[in-house]
């Protein structure tokens, strides 16, 4: 009789472990206290995988060999403690894959900036011909492609919550891109709690494997020194860094990467396909990856010329009677929304709110006094953003829809002006997730 797997959660982390764990050939069975959509229910029995939806069986659990969780369950639920206690071990599903991959991957995390260095360093191994695999927090799960898409390379988005259900999982090479407070609510509101799960992206690494990183990032300075990764150290920096040090600097609107001792590369930060300061630290932090896997200078140089807009972040969706909206639903932080704001340079009505994750508004003060006109706030509870906000933004309403966030954005507009969706918030009271926030955005935008 077949060893059983128990997993609990069946989005696409959940889905993808099982599946994998049926080609293994263990017996799986898949447990969700939530309903579980339709096209998750139709793979499942497809492959003849047991499942329950809006309930958890915790009989059928507790007698497994492995329960692998989906991220957003936290370690302290009751059955995960039973378990516990009856010593039945459970992981993540990235844990779970990585035991079955001997690929080179590339694992991504940070607070912002994570999923565009994720997608430029696939974009730039795509174009190097590389067999070359993308998921994890993003499209696919890790899980899913190793049992159905298997590639010598792997690039990873990881979140936190990913990180924390981490045994063993190494990246061969490991990018933190930033760290400010996000899902602070998780780690019991103490910044250093969330900074040490980034960090889990360098526990398992060793002296063969790389790390990248923001190098006047306070925290991840903080984390550094803590940590102490046992893994080379490429930094990336704005100001030129110290003469034995290889990794990423800026001088005279060129950036450099240098991971050896060799002749640098060297490029016009003007030439990027996606600008803004943000931006040119995701590419130099992807530029980096792409040299230590000895790519081409000039397939990198290329794929960060040309590189497609990326759907819910800072994405351009139209322009009405010279209104401008920009759907970036994908911001769920407050660092987020600061670059979304430092990087508009017109008149700006921002439609912000969701769920609040610990936020602390004030770092948006001085951009929102000098470039808001009119607050919309699209949420069920919007009492902190008003509490923050009120006397500093001329005008303030509130919506429960993001049709009625663009209607009255749009008649506060005027010529020039910039309808900015960026919530700061997380999208789980009025919406599905934040694609779901960002596509209701648009085809209000496209009734206009």
């Amino acid at each position: 009789m077949a060893e059983r797997i128990s997993i609990l959660g069946a989005g696409e982390s959940g889905t993808g472990a099982a599946i994998l764990a049926k080609a293994l050939g263990y017996d799986v069975f898949v447990s969700d206290k939530s309903a579980i959509k339709p096209k998750y229910q139709e793979e499942l029995q497809k492959r003849d995988i047991k499942f329950e939806s809006g309930s958890h069986d915790s009989s059928i659990i507790l007698d497994s060999a492995l329960i692998i969780k989906s991220p957003g369950i936290p370690n302290s639920i009751p059955l995960l403690q039973e378990a516990n206690k009856r010593n039945i071990p459970f992981e993540g599903e990235i844990e779970f894959a990585s035991k079955y991959c001997k690929s080179h991957i590339t694992g991504i995390t940070g607070s912002n900036g994570k999923t565009t260095t994720t997608l430029l360093c696939h974009n730039i191994y795509k174009n190097a011909g590389l067999n070359v695999g993308l998921g994890g927090n993003i499209g696919n799960s890790f899980a899913r492609l190793v049992a159905e898409n298997p590639a010598d390379y792997y690039v990873l988005e990881l979140s936190s919550f990913q990180l924390d259900d981490i045994r063993s999982f190494k990246p061969d090479i490991a990018i933190i891109t930033n760290i400010t407070p996000d899902h602070l609510d998780r780690y019991e509101y103490k910044m250093e709690k969330y900074v040490d799960s980034k960090f889990r992206i360098t526990q398992f690494q060793n002296e063969n494997d790389a790390l990248i990183y923001w190098a006047e990032d306070p925290e991840i300075s903080l984390g550094m020194q803590r940590h102490k990764p046992l893994a080379k150290h490429f930094p990336f920096s704005t100001k030129p860094l110290p003469e034995n040090q290889f990794g990423a600097w800026i001088h005279n609107e060129q950036f450099t990467i240098k991971i050896n001792n060799n002749e640098g590369f060297t490029m016009s930060i003007h030439d990027l396909a996606l600008q803004g300061k943000h931006n040119l630290f995701n590419s130099m932090a992807a530029g980096i990856g792409a040299r230590i896997l000895e790519l081409r200078k000039e397939i990198v140089r290329e794929s960060l010329e040309h590189f497609d807009q990326i759907e819910h972040r800072l994405e351009f969706v139209a322009k009405v009677n010279g209104i401008t909206f920009i759907n970036d639903s994908k911001a769920t932080n407050v660092n987020s929304t600061w670059y979304a704001l430092e990087s508009q340079d017109s008149p700006v009505i921002w439609i912000a709110g969701g769920v609040d994750k610990g936020n602390d508004y004030n770092e948006l003060d001085e951009l929102v006094k000098k470039k808001v006109k009119a607050l919309i706030c699209m949420g069920s509870d919007n009492s902190k953003l008003l509490k923050a906000f009120e006397g500093k933004v001329e005008t303030i309403v509130e919506v429960r829809s993001a049709q009625d966030a663009v209607k009255i954005a749009y008649n506060l507009g005027y010529y020039g002006d910039i309808v900015l969706l960026s919530p700061c918030c997380a999208s789980f009271d009025l919406f599905e997730n934040y694609e779901d926030r960002g596509q209701q955005f648009k085809a209000a935008v496209k009734r206009l």
